[in-house]
Formats: structure tokens, sequence, C-alpha cells
């Protein structure tokens, strides 16, 4: 079966290691750990990785962080990926930095690309695993938060959150969501 994980953050490289482009770090690692390659393609870049008897399509939009929905929609499509099969890997400042939470729905939170996501597909009831980045800004500091880049002791633990997460979104692929949830929720 084929299951569409779609990291968000923005392309270029002043975004690279900002805390907003988590997402693609987790997607980046899977395709390492893989040993697949990214293909610049419609909306997005994009790779096909096997895991046991699942296709897993990683998907990086292109569209930058607020127009995502068009690249899931679009891809969704493409490969005939039904609802239940999309998982979105998010930052999330509701979380301190590392904690996973893996939930079937929900509330945007205030993310521009889930919000975006949500309004394309009609719907708020698509999985989505939140990345915790931590919330230490002043009041009014958001943005300048979102799009700076990690500490010096964040970074150190860094490839092994993302390690984490890359196997959170394995076992929704290969387990279901409910499994995911109880084995990775608050790791």
């Amino acid at each position: 079966m084929n299951y569409l994980i779609v990291g968000l953050g923005n392309i270029g490289d002043e975004y690279a290691r900002t805390r907003h482009n988590v997402g693609f770090r987790v997607v980046d690692a899977l395709a390492e750990e893989g040993k697949v390659a990214f293909e610049d393609r419609r909306y997005g870049f994009v790779a096909t990785l096997k895991v046991k008897n699942q296709t897993l399509i990683l998907l990086k939009p292109s569209t930058y962080m607020n127009l995502s929905g068009n690249a899931v929609r679009y891809w969704m499509k493409e490969k005939n990926i039904p609802l239940e099969r999309l998982l979105v890997v998010v930052d999330d400042l509701a979380l301190p930095f590392g904690k996973l939470r893996l939930k079937p729905g929900g509330s945007e939170a205030g993310h521009n690309g889930l919000k975006h996501i949500t309004s394309v597909l009609g719907t708020q009831q698509y999985a989505r695993l939140r990345f915790g980045i931590g919330s230490d800004f002043q009041r009014g500091g958001q943005i300048d938060y979102v799009l700076g880049e990690f500490g010096e002791e964040e970074l150190r633990q860094m490839d092994e959150r993302v390690k984490l997460a890359g196997e959170a979104v394995k076992t929704f692929c290969l387990a279901g969501l409910s499994v995911a949830m109880n084995q990775y929720n608050n790791k």
C-alpha cells in the first residue's frame, strides 16, 4: 500500500536549519536511511521508500508553508492515497523540544501549513506527527523563533529525536495510527 508522508517546511537555504523545517528534517532522515534520493517534481521534492510491504511517498512541498495543501492534494490524487494513509510531520510550539505526538486530526494550533492543508482537504481528520520545538520566546517573538535556528543543546539531541520520529512514521505505516500513538506519544 502507498502512504503519503509529508514533511512540512520552507524551501531555500535560508530556511534549511530553522525550527519550522523540522518536518523536512524527518523525511530527509528517512530518505537517507533508506538510501533513496528526492527528485524535484510537481509541487515538491518526492522520494519513494519501501518499508517491508509498504511504499512511503516522502514529500517536501516546494510551495512554501502557507500553500502546503496544494502539494498534499496533488500527490494524494496522483498516487491515489486515501486520507487515512496521509501523515503530516510538523513542528509544534506547544511541545518541549523533541517530544513527539501523533494525532488522528484536530486543530491546526495556529500552524499555517496545517491551516492550508485543512482548507484544501476540507477536513481536519488527517494524521499528524507533531515534533516539539519548544516555545522559548518573548511575547510577539513567535515568527522569529520558528524561523530561527535550533540551539546547541537541541542540535546535540537532534539526530536521536529525528530518528525516533522516523520510527514513529514507519510504525504508522506498518502497524497503524493507534499502535504508533501508544508507542511514541510523549517519548
